[in-house]
């Protein structure tokens, strides 16, 4: 009893102290930093005191920010990273601040428990581990700036916190449900964005993007947010959700063509014929594909159809690569070069590699992924996709309810697709695509789990 009574105060105690220790912080700042700063300070601790007595609320507002923060390019980073600055948004620190509420909430109520086991904490923890080594002795020898490299690997896995905040919290089906509408949501609302966008010269890119977009980016993640209501779509029996999760999927797929991203493109077919192997539907989906495999070269916007083009019918330049006469653009080009330079340096550090920052910048995840972390890093790698496929497949496999598996299933499609297009770009360790994609995975993961509780009454797929 007496030990119930001073867990009890504990847990009064320990959220007025944090309260106190915040109050008193921002009043021995507000004095010395702008009024802008302060409000953002002020702002922050109330985020945090908000996320601290509902965790529910702080991931509603981090799927909403995951796409609608702007970004700041704080100071230039040192070493490997071509001379470009750390890029923060809003969502890097929302996610901090809900990250350190998280973990507060947690150490004082100790029955909630830290991290659920599942079947990815082993991969993902020695994949972390592979980085930090690798950037540590990477530090110690002089490649890496020790405090770029931190920020970076902070930032590598920052979108992994998600994931644990997700599986911690979720225990319920309706939150699956809840999740996944604020999930579509936020891709309708970025969608309309782009399609604004569309009339202007540029490529099409997302909200809040700074002084030059990222339609590649952009492109990655419509691709997994298309997979996803594809999925969705191919399992439910409901007509009218059908016709919303069609309606969801041609509104991204508009701003998408307009991204004029050619690595989003080739990860597009890929993702579709996932459907092909996945769905009991595949010779719809087969008839689908080649109807729109005929449909698209003719019908496709004027922009889009040169972009395409643009890959073989660029002018000559001394920087071209060119494989039997054939010129790629120098875009195509400077990527298989900089492969290649990969391949050749990755030999003078096989096992750890360069170190998080401690090669020059390479627009490809796999090269990267080798020569930042060598083969020790890159098998851990590995092994996480792999993990991250199995877990979905099985997960897929397993589900009974159609809405979880649409859900599985859209995400085992998206995956794949965002692995083809990992080959033009550092997919996964783009906070933009990883966010949304580890937040699914998070309620993919504990679809079994909930499937094996009792049905909440009312609950229907």
């Amino acid at each position: 009893m007496n030990n119930s009574n001073g867990q009890s105060t504990l847990q009064l105690l320990g959220p007025l102290l944090i309260i106190l220790i915040l109050i008193f912080g921002l009043a021995f700042f507000m004095p010395r930093i702008s009024t802008g700063k302060t409000i953002a300070v002020a702002a922050g601790i109330v985020l945090f005191m908000v996320s601290f007595a509902s965790s529910q609320i702080a991931l509603y507002i981090l799927i909403f920010s995951m796409l609608l923060g702007p970004e700041i390019i704080v100071g230039a980073t040192v070493g490997g990273s071509a001379g470009r600055g750390v890029t923060l948004r809003l969502d890097d620190f929302i996610l901090v601040i809900i990250g350190f509420s998280w973990l507060a909430r947690m150490a004082i109520y100790k029955e909630l428990g830290f991290f659920l086991r599942t079947p990815l904490n082993r991969p993902i923890a020695f994949y972390i581990l592979a980085c930090l080594v690798s950037t540590l002795m990477g530090a110690l020898i002089g490649r890496v700036n020790l405090k770029t490299g931190f920020f970076f690997v902070l930032k590598y896995f920052e979108y992994m916190v998600v994931y644990f905040m997700v599986v911690n919290h979720l225990h319920d089906k309706k939150q699956i449900r809840y999740f996944l509408w604020a999930l579509l949501f936020t891709c309708v609302a970025v969608s309309f964005f782009g399609i604004a966008q569309i009339p202007g010269e540029g490529r099409v890119s997302a909200p809040f993007e700074g002084g030059v977009g990222e339609p590649n980016t952009f492109g990655g993640y419509l691709i997994f947010m298309m997979a996803i209501t594809i999925g969705l779509l191919l399992t439910t029996n409901s007509f009218r959700a059908q016709l919303i999760y069609g309606v969801i999927s041609l509104i991204a797929f508009i701003p998408f063509l307009f991204t004029q991203s050619r690595g989003s493109y080739l990860a597009f077919f890929p993702m579709l014929f996932a459907f092909v192997w996945l769905s009991e539907k595949r010779k719809l989906l087969i008839v689908f594909l080649l109807f729109l495999g005929i449909l698209l070269p003719l019908t496709a916007p004027q922009k889009v159809r040169d972009r395409i083009a643009y890959t073989v019918t660029q002018k000559p330049r001394s920087d071209q690569v060119q494989i039997g006469d054939i010129r790629l653009d120098t875009s195509t080009s400077a990527r298989l070069i900089s492969w290649k330079a990969v391949l050749q340096d990755f030999v003078k550090h096989p096992l750890l590699g360069f170190g998080i920052t401690g090669y020059s910048f390479v627009d490809a995840q796999f090269p990267r992924v080798l020569v930042e972390v060598g083969i020790i890093g890159m098998i851990s790698f590995v092994v996480l996709i792999w993990s991250v496929y199995k877990q979905g497949n099985m997960v897929f496999r397993q589900a009974r309810d159609t809405l979880h598996r649409g859900l599985s299933m859209g995400f085992l499609a998206g995956f794949i697709g965002l692995l083809v297009h990992a080959i033009g770009a550092n997919t996964f360790i783009i906070v933009r695509i990883m966010e949304p994609f580890w937040f699914v995975l998070g309620m993919v993961a504990m679809i079994p789990e909930l499937e094996a509780e009792p049905a909440v009454e009312g609950y229907s797929s």
